[in-house]
């Protein structure tokens, strides 16, 4: 078991008392009435750095098992958390060894019913890949063929059918940039149906829809990429594409996409949408900047309030940047146009200068005028998660909250990456970078958990009236006193959140499970709300833990004041052990 300081709030806190190393969770609590609390409550580390071992997480509440994405190994790592203190290696899901394909490897894994789904990327990916089938024990059952690259799936709530997001990236030269389609796979006979966008041309696309490549975009059905499924019901289910910054929508039965739903931009220059937009401007500096951020989501997942689906979204911002073609670019390298309307009150040099923009990395798909200057800035990401009606409406989104957040509760490691903590770091890209979501009920309301991948923090908001949603808590179990990759830095880049319900869970409380792509880490933490759950005081371990409230120079005094009240004693905040 290791044990490490608080990181960051109360680490000098405890280090100023000198105080014993414990490994903990830092928590940032609003005052709201529907708060929740998070709390790590054990780990699985598999010791792999950097290179994907925990990404995709899903949990089975009949065997008390929770399947990871380990991309490292090419597996399904099977982890019993029947004690959720103490996860524990079980087994391993090896796809390509049931399939009979060397150098296939698994992106995404669902379980339901005693039955797993393993989305699994065929050698080259830009061939067709497949959907394994296992049952929860690991005996393999059958496989189904999809489309290429299958990125991400999910079971019908009646665990009938299996929706499968099949990217279709194109290889890195571009020689080829296969169709990007939906697959649904009857559970039961393991046949495989294809929603594809063959039927959409220039005319039948909604108006905003972004396609575009090193064709420009003529080849639509090659530059559609989808990434993330949530299925909302038996019937439907939303597929984030990513890079065009949309949402389709998918007749299940049928097979069929029956919608694109454009998602617009967000205007960095509106109030409540600042950013810090340099990595070399020495500060946590949010301010408005005359530049349009593209939602780009991942993740995504769906729920029900006043009888209306909604969509939650994590805007991560990915981009296409291959050897063949890259989008990227920064301002400094652009010719901005004289006397453009997003430009009024700015000196272009001034504007373009590493202080201010020139550092942001920002499309060069979009923005150009006739004459082939930029009159308009478009990045990538919204720094924030979204919330969304079925027809694509913005019913809420955080703006800068997310980015204000990590300010106050990391001063010194502000938009760091989760690969060193080098403070300001990411700010030209994409800052904290949205990356998972999840939702889940405890007690009477609705709560989304989003995962920030460079950060690597949990942000928790109550979404319970999707157009008023409220900040609830910020929660990391990453120690920046730790170099990554050169000690024992935490939990790293979370890639996936699994919410488990209290009536699924082994302890009988509301639970995450965390897939963290850097550390290679699969996390479980506590979630509690009121008096429901543990005794105050005490995790599952029973263990004593003190939830605190606030961040930055609040946090501290209070961390202070609790570590004086034990009299100097050794606090564990949480507990992290590893398997």
């Amino acid at each position: 078991m290791h044990q490490r300081l608080l990181a960051p709030v109360f680490a000098v806190a405890v280090a100023a008392l000198a105080l014993p190393s414990a490994a903990s969770a830092q928590e940032s609590d609003a005052e709201t009435g529907g708060a929740v609390e998070l709390s790590v409550l054990g780990s699985h580390d598999t010791g792999v750095f950097a290179a994907g071992a925990s990404e995709i997480v899903a949990y089975d509440p009949q065997t008390r098992r929770v399947f990871a994405v380990n991309a490292e190994a090419a597996v399904v790592d099977v982890l019993d958390v029947a004690d959720p203190a103490a996860p524990t290696e079980l087994f391993e899901l090896d796809a390509a060894a049931a399939l009979g394909v060397d150098g296939a490897t698994v992106n995404s894994v669902d379980v339901h019913g005693g039955l797993v789904a393993a989305a699994v990327e065929a050698p080259a990916k830009t061939d067709p890949g497949w959907v394994a089938f296992f049952d929860t024990d690991g005996g393999f059952i059958d496989s189904a063929q999809v489309g290429s690259l299958p990125d991400s799936l999910a079971f019908t709530p009646d665990g009938s059918r299996v929706v499968v997001a099949n990217e279709g990236e194109p290889a890195e030269d571009y020689s080829t940039d296969p169709a990007g389609t939906v697959s649904v796979v009857d559970a039961a006979t393991h046949e495989a149906s294809t929603a594809d966008f063959a039927s959409w041309d220039a005319e039948s696309l909604p108006e905003g829809f972004r396609v575009f490549g090193p064709d420009g975009g003529a080849d639509i059905p090659a530059n559609i990429e989808p990434e993330y499924v949530t299925v909302a019901d038996d019937d439907t289910a939303y597929v984030t594409l990513q890079e065009n910054n949309a949402i389709a929508v998918v007749d299940i039965a049928a097979a069929e996409v029956t919608e694109i739903l454009p998602l617009g931009f967000k205007d960095h220059l509106a109030p409540g949408n600042e950013l810090d937009a340099s990595d070399e401007d020495g500060a946590a500096h949010l301010a408005a900047w005359p530049v349009y951020g593209m939602y780009l989501p991942d993740s995504i997942a769906s729920y029900t309030a006043g009888g209306e689906t909604h969509l939650v979204t994590a805007n991560e911002g990915d981009t296409r940047d291959w050897d063949g073609y890259s989008e990227e670019t920064r301002v400094e390298d652009l010719e901005l146009c004289e006397g453009a309307e997003r430009f009024a009150g700015h000196d272009l040099a001034e504007l373009q200068s590493a202080e201010q923009l020139g550092r942001l990395k920002v499309t060069a798909s979009l923005g150009q005028s006739a004459e082939g200057c930029y009159e308009e800035l478009y990045s990538f990401g919204g720094r924030s998660f979204s919330i969304w009606n079925s027809s694509g409406e913005l019913v809420f989104d955080s703006g800068s909250a997310i980015e204000e957040l990590v300010a106050e509760a990391e001063p010194e490691h502000f938009n760091a990456d989760s690969e060193d903590n080098d403070f300001d770091g990411r700010s030209d890209d994409k800052g904290p970078e949205p990356e998972a979501v999840a939702v889940g009920q405890v007690g009477d309301r609705t709560y989304a958990f989003i995962g920030l991948e460079r950060q690597s923090g949990i942000v928790v908001y109550d979404i319970t009236d999707p157009a008023s949603a409220e900040f609830v808590d910020y929660a990391t179990a990453r120690d920046f006193t730790a170099v990554p990759g050169e000690g024992d830095a935490g939990d790293l880049g979370p890639e996936s959140i699994a919410f488990i319900g209290a009536e699924d869970s082994p302890n009988g409380r509301p639970m995450l499970a965390v897939g963290n792509e850097v550390s290679g880490t699969t996390t479980l933490w506590d979630v509690t709300a009121g008096d429901a759950g543990a005794e105050p005081g005490d995790d599952a371990s029973g263990a004593p833990v003190l939830p605190v409230t606030g961040t930055g120079a609040t946090g501290l005094l209070i961390a202070v004041a609790a570590v004086l009240a034990v009299g100097g004693g050794l606090l564990l905040l949480a507990k992290r052990r590893t398997a």
